[in-house]
């Protein structure tokens, strides 16, 4: 999926999230989308106390939000602010202990219809030994 041309800057991907969901960014909110490029998009999720689990690592439901807001803005990058795109699927394969530090997702389209988005998010640690995480994600896309 290379060969897809983003329609949607990085900029203009935040401004819609804060303009469409602005109570993502309540409670001090620390993902920014770092990049979008041909079939992809990398975020970050700023190390924050707020997303860790008891054992002092990031837990589960920060790091499968992550994934899913990748591979919504990778979507959103190459089909337009479409804001009922929905999740219709998520599975997470978690890989290693993530250490309290930043996290990267990167969300790669492996398939852009005009109904279904199916995408890989791999999460990593910058430093680290390899991803903390792996996760495939399908959105529905709603008739034009």
């Amino acid at each position: 999926m290379a060969d897809l041309v983003p329609v949607m800057s990085v900029g203009e991907l935040e401004a819609f999230m804060e303009r469409e969901f602005p109570q993502m960014r309540m409670g001090a909110d620390t993902t920014t989308i770092e990049a979008v490029g041909p079939g992809f998009a990398r975020l970050r999720l700023g190390f924050s106390e707020r997303n860790l689990r008891p054992g002092g690592t990031i837990s589960g439901p920060a790091m499968m939000a992550l994934a899913d807001y990748a591979m919504y803005a990778a979507v959103l990058a190459h089909i337009g602010p479409v804001g009922l795109a929905v999740t219709t699927s998520l599975h997470i394969d978690f890989m290693r202990r993530p250490a309290q530090a930043d996290i990267l997702a990167e969300a790669r389209l492996l398939k852009l219809g005009r109904a279904l988005a199916v995408g890989a998010i791999e999460m990593w640690q910058e430093g680290g030994e390899g991803p903390v995480a792996h996760a495939s994600c399908t959105y529905s896309i709603p008739p034009r």
